[in-house]
């Protein structure tokens, strides 16, 4: 019974000093500076689903050197689908008229409105129908990292030239979130980063991009924060896209933008091209500045939807939430092609004002 209660008394005080062993421990770890686990930062080993054959249709100094890339917009049947007989002849029109690259299922395209089902299969068919002709980048970003790096395999899987990826929007993240992000997405393939904050709600800032810049998939920034900002980029040697048709003449000519993701070229591609082609000309953005302050007036694709409605190139078919510009805009664009020349719009149908009852607004598609 001695030895017994010895061993017993033994085995108390081990356990006891154990346990004061242990707090002195997380004493020290309580008062000491705490750090970041390394598993919590260590790489993602995952492997893009590359495929050479795709990767070697182009090369991110052949989409560095665009100067007109269109936001093409994506036609509807009466029952929401994808009217493609309308978009391959919208398609047509920017290529005859001069446009280098088309960004698909963009804001413009109304991307966020789509499945990616849907997404995919439409950048599928742009490739495989004009992808020797203009540059086809599809946009696959998303504000799940996980879902843009699976529409963007997808994406160059159908043959897309390079992905346009914004920033993830309105949960968005920390400064080392958002290089962590795009430096997922650029092992893809070709990649221009998307900066427009009035949209996403978070700007990209410069640190973010000059820290991304350092890939070789990176081909440039499509920057909607004005021309100082365009000028930073461009003198530290970065490709940059205006985002702002008012401000891309500029932007081109007098900041050293290489050229504009535009909005208007749906509409006026000829004229577009002039300005990013043929040197200065202020007459010329003057000329067209009343047709893009209108564009602009509603949140895009707002006017331009309207727009091309009223010049007959699409069905008058808006998938909610878009609703059409009212009446008297609606006769303002009528004023505005008769002033710029009919000629110089896409399609061949007079402009005419479309009644409330012409346009149907589907909400199940």
């Amino acid at each position: 019974m001695a030895v017994s209660s010895i061993c017993q008394l033994s085995s108390l005080e081990s356990t006891a000093l154990q346990s004061i062993a242990r707090s002195e421990k997380l004493v020290v770890r309580r008062t000491g500076r705490w750090k970041s686990p390394q598993a919590a930062v260590v790489a993602d080993f995952h492997l893009p689903m590359r495929s050479l054959e795709v990767k070697n249709r182009t090369s991110v100094d052949d989409i560095k050197g665009l100067r007109l890339i269109t936001a093409i917009k994506t036609p509807y049947l009466p029952d929401g689908r994808f009217d493609l007989e309308a978009y391959d002849s919208l398609m047509h029109m920017q290529i005859l008229n001069g446009a280098e690259g088309v960004i698909v299922g963009g804001t413009t395209g109304e991307g966020h409105l789509m499945s990616w089902d849907e997404h995919i299969m439409l950048i599928g068919h742009t490739v495989n129908c004009f992808g020797s002709s203009v540059k086809v980048i599809g946009n696959t970003g998303s504000n799940s990292t996980r879902e843009a790096i699976h529409a963007s395999e997808q994406g160059f899987a159908v043959g897309m030239h390079a992905a346009l990826h914004i920033n993830p929007y309105y949960g968005k993240t920390s400064m080392q979130g958002m290089v962590a992000h795009f430096e997922s997405v650029l092992s893809m393939g070709p990649t221009i980063i998307y900066n427009v904050p009035s949209r996403t709600g978070q700007d990209i800032p410069p640190s973010v991009i000059h820290t991304v810049s350092q890939n070789p998939n990176m081909a440039g920034v499509k920057e909607c924060m004005g021309n100082d900002r365009i000028k930073d980029y461009v003198d530290k040697g970065i490709t940059i896209w205006s985002g702002n048709d008012d401000e891309c003449h500029d932007s081109r000519w007098a900041y050293g933008a290489t050229g504009v993701i535009s909005v208007t070229s749906n509409l006026v591609p000829g004229l577009m091209h002039e300005m990013m082609f043929r040197g200065k000309s202020p007459s010329l953005n003057s000329k067209l500045m009343p047709l893009i302050k209108w564009l602009f007036r509603e949140p895009n694709p707002i006017g331009l939807n309207t727009a091309l409605a009223q010049l007959g190139v699409i069905r008058p078919v808006f998938r909610l939430p878009y609703v059409p510009l009212p009446l008297a805009k609606r006769l303002e664009f009528v004023h505005i092609v008769e002033e710029l020349g009919r000629e110089n719009f896409v399609g061949d149908k007079d402009v005419k004002v479309l009644d409330d009852h012409d346009f149907t607004l589907v909400g199940r598609y």
